[in-house]
């Protein structure tokens, strides 16, 4: 009789935990957007040069050095070491344009709005100058040039 209680207890516990109960959920739609925005076209080798160039060194480039460059960009197997290359290569230039330092008092926010305007063409989101505000206020060896470096780098920088 025991075994019997007991068997139909084993059962019971087996069905109940091997039935599934469905569950549905309504989920409103949402649309996401990038927050670089509609940025789809990539810039061409000598948009890139150039258009780094002009952001780091407040001219254009000569000729005779965007034609080197991008000879150089156009022969290299792997176009994101080449642009690398070229971003430090601009970024170590005496003659580029890069604040000494960022302050951790107010104008560190100006700096990272200004930065986005002229490397992205908008203003940084409240999360980015979140973010930003944060790495420097936490590591205060944080230069203009690792900003730079960073934005410069970004898959966004890339493309228009």
């Amino acid at each position: 009789m025991k075994r019997a209680i007991l068997y139909a207890f084993m059962m019971s516990l087996l069905i109940s935990c091997s039935t599934k109960k469905e569950v549905e959920y309504e989920v409103d739609p949402v649309a996401v957007a990038a927050s670089g925005g509609d940025k789809n076209n990539q810039k061409s080798t000598t948009e890139f040069i150039s258009i780094a160039y002009a952001d780091l060194f407040n001219t254009e480039i000569s000729q005779t050095r965007l034609v080197n460059l991008s000879i150089a960009y156009s022969s290299f197997g792997d176009l994101r070491v080449i642009e690398d290359r070229i971003i430090r290569n601009f970024l170590n230039d005496t003659n580029a344009v890069i604040p000494a330092s960022i302050s951790v008092s107010g104008d560190t926010s100006v700096f990272i709005s200004n930065s986005y305007k002229k490397f992205f063409n908008r203003e940084a989101t409240a999360f980015e100058k979140y973010q930003w505000l944060q790495l420097i206020r936490s590591n205060p060896s944080t230069s203009p040039l690792t900003v730079y470096y960073s934005l410069m780098t970004s898959d966004e920088y890339r493309f228009y």
